[in-house]
């Protein structure tokens, strides 16, 4: 157990102490923007690069990793968005419940825990997690949200293409990309390069962290509790079950089985918080408070489930 807690304690730490900084002023709010920026726009695409350029094609995409995180993340979303539709909530909440619910933070929680867990693989597990969140599981709840209101005379095909190309341009989405295309091509990586890269990317998991702490410390706590609870059993609870349930299944869908550090790799991924992003893209549809409280509800209560997975996985 002490094993345990000396994984989890350095990163609810470091999220612990960006609340504090920016709750007793020593960073504004604002701060957490530029800092993320950072994390997003240089730090993660310059680390993805690395990781993906440096391999072969063969060890970027490993097939049953990727369907394993891609089914259960979909029957997820089934799920919560069936279970959203009960109580009758609008289609709006049930799109962000269903968001919260299905799509982890790979990039700010995820991948400093694997480095901690299974440093060698870290960046390529980031590299399969973004893969199918950002072509799969984001573009999806993005498609609900735009469901829930008028299209303001955009068609569903516009709408899907407006969102493709939104993915497209991210960077996160433009280091991953040309890593692959390095990665086919055989180019060698000068190594002034490559070491500017390293050094890139080793700031990425402390700021990651720190900022989803300064981020919490300022966020609207009001909203509709019960389903705030429901965002948080599925994100914490039902997205890791439906993973794991995936991963047994794999031999039934004929294909090979996970090796063990990437099978506790797949479901803890599963069980990270949701994106960092979840209330600023609640906010645009009017639902910041539900979603301030569910991400709160779930960056306490991974703490628990988190260690609690830890102890029955490893």
């Amino acid at each position: 157990m002490v094993d345990i807690f000396a994984i989890t304690f350095p990163i609810f730490a470091l999220v612990v102490l960006g609340y504090l900084c920016v709750y007793l002023k020593v960073f504004r709010t604002a701060d957490m923007r530029v800092l993320g920026q950072y994390v997003l726009n240089i730090a993660l695409p310059a680390l993805l690069f690395n990781a993906v350029a440096t391999r072969r094609m063969t060890e970027i995409i490993l097939p049953s990793y990727v369907v394993v995180f891609a089914l259960g993340g979909l029957a997820t979303m089934l799920l919560a968005y069936g279970i959203s539709m009960l109580h009758g909530t609008g289609p709006a909440r049930r799109a962000i419940a269903t968001m919260g619910s299905a799509c982890p933070n790979s990039a700010y929680i995820g991948f400093p825990m694997m480095m901690l867990l299974f440093s060698d693989s870290a960046g390529l597990i980031l590299a399969m997690n973004l893969v199918v969140e950002n072509f799969l599981l984001v573009p999806l709840s993005f498609a609900l949200l735009e469901l829930s209101r008028p299209r303001k005379g955009m068609s569903l095909w516009s709408s899907a293409r407006h969102t493709l190309v939104g993915v497209l341009r991210r960077p996160l989405v433009i280091g991953l990309l040309s890593g692959v295309a390095v990665s086919v091509m055989g180019l060698p990586i000068p190594e002034a390069l490559s070491r500017m890269l390293e050094m890139t990317a080793a700031s990425t998991s402390a700021i990651a962290l720190f900022v989803i702490g300064g981020t919490l410390a300022g966020l609207p706590i009001v909203g509709n509790r019960l389903l705030a609870g429901q965002i948080v059993f599925g994100k914490l609870i039902l997205h890791p079950a439906m993973v794991a349930l995936f991963l047994l299944a794999l031999p039934l869908l004929g294909l090979p089985p996970l090796k063990p550090d990437l099978a506790v790799a797949v479901i803890l991924s599963a069980a990270v918080p949701m994106i960092g992003v979840y209330t600023i893209i609640a906010q645009d549809y009017g639902h910041e408070g539900l979603a301030s409280l569910a991400l709160l509800g779930t960056t306490v209560g991974s703490f628990v489930t988190l260690n609690l997975l830890l102890v029955l996985l490893t």
